[in-house]
């Protein structure tokens, strides 16, 4: 498992940077940080990537100024007319010092992006791993803004782009005009950074379908992140948030029903947008948050003299206090998810793993997904967006699920 580190909020952080290798292993390597896990290699023939070169006279760009991309799988038969548009995880970088690290990567450039990926999990072709949107046209938009599809701004001196928002609608725009906008049905998803962003544009893109009589819902998977306080008492999470939010210019591409009453920072908290948002949208995340538990509740910053470190590498190593610790980060992460999903239109599958994003790889589908209510995850969000079932599952607290698969290692996984 890669890590990287959140050592010093107020200083760059090193993104490790696209190395020689093949297009699959740079797709994997962590990038940034935050951990955020590329698609997992699944069996079949990868999806060739497509820049947008059109995009660029419109301002939409990369950080470095080269052209928006995405992976398009077309959909056949029953899914010729659906759509599934996945937006591209990768944490996010809060000052101009960070996202000049991040520039030189895939993370900051189409031109140091892999070429071919390989979809897994929701966005697999195979209708074993994903029976209910294997035949979609299935989406990738490559993220390459560092502010969740959300900036808008420039940076003279340093040459750093931040038009994440501009490549957002450049991009579904021209997903639109390639036959998106006669779709019966359309679903956006989002791994991590990538949820964050479904979260933040949820009804804007339900909005571009407004009057068409298409089916529009959203999926943010380990998007969940909370404004929790850390070991050592302050928020690490909500610094780092505002260095984002301050660098580039997001504050005004946040929806109006935050911002009307709650200051900018705030409103990059999916726990304060989510209950103003009108289109149905689905909450996947584990109640332990791995990023979170590396990042914000007990990162090195708070933890000069390492005490979490074991801890943090594995759930054994954590004695009582720490265990305590966890369990009210997840009491936290469950009494959120109630108070800001009352609409019966949304649902939510809340394990109790020890994980960071589920919706891209083996644990997606029906032979490796963790169960809630005896139904897989792949089960549970297709109930949900099909109307087979109201989902609203959320499991008991750790160490009651054995079905999970964690990423906190061990000697027992």
């Amino acid at each position: 498992e890669e890590k990287a580190g959140m050592a010093k909020l107020w200083a760059p952080f090193l993104v490790v940077l696209v190395l020689a290798g093949s297009a699959q292993a740079a797709a994997d390597r962590n990038m940034s940080r935050g951990g955020m896990r590329r698609l997992a290699g699944a069996p079949g023939v990868p999806v060739p990537i497509t820049v947008l070169t059109s995009a660029v006279a419109m301002g939409a760009v990369c950080m470095d100024g080269s052209p928006p991309a995405y992976h398009m799988d077309g959909g056949y038969g029953a899914g010729k007319n659906r759509w599934i548009v996945h937006l591209e995880g990768g944490s996010w970088c809060e000052s101009v010092g960070s996202c000049l690290y991040r520039k030189v990567s895939r993370l900051g450039s189409s031109n140091l992006m892999n070429r071919q990926m390989y979809f897994g999990g929701i966005l697999s072709s195979s209708p074993a791993e994903n029976p209910d949107f294997f035949s979609w046209n299935r989406v990738m938009i490559r993220y390459c803004d560092g502010a969740s599809f959300a900036g808008e701004g420039y940076d003279a001196r340093s040459g750093l782009f931040f038009r994440g928002q501009r490549i957002w609608n450049a991009v579904i725009q021209h997903l639109l005009s390639m036959g998106m906008s006669s779709a019966d049905h359309v679903l956006l998803t989002g791994s991590s950074a990538g949820a964050l962003a479904v979260v933040l544009h949820c009804d804007q893109f339900a909005g571009f379908f407004a009057g068409r009589g298409t089916t529009v819902k959203c999926l943010a998977d380990a998007g969940f992140f909370l404004d929790a306080v850390n070991v050592a008492g302050w928020h690490t999470l909500r610094t780092y948030f505002g260095g984002v939010v301050a660098t580039h210019g997001v504050a005004q591409n946040l929806p109006r029903s935050c911002t009307s009453h709650l200051d900018a920072t705030s409103c990059f908290f999916p726990q304060n947008v989510i209950g103003g948002i009108n289109t149905p949208i689905f909450l996947l995340n584990a109640a332990y948050d791995t990023w979170q538990i590396r990042e914000s509740l007990a990162p090195d910053v708070a933890d000069p003299g390492g005490a979490w470190r074991a801890c943090k590498s594995s759930r054994f190593a954590c004695n009582a206090f720490q265990m305590n610790i966890l369990q009210a980060f997840r009491n936290q992460m469950v009494g959120t998810v109630l108070s800001v999903s009352r609409s019966r239109s949304n649902g939510f599958f809340i394990n109790s793993c020890f994980t960071h994003g589920q919706s891209e790889y083996a644990t997606w589908n029906a032979y490796g997904s963790p169960n809630l209510q005896n139904k897989a995850i792949w089960k549970s969000v297709g109930d949900w967006y099909f109307g087979r079932a109201e989902v609203r599952a959320i499991d008991c607290a750790y160490p009651c699920d054995n079905s999970c698969h964690h990423d906190i290692r061990d000697k027992y996984v």
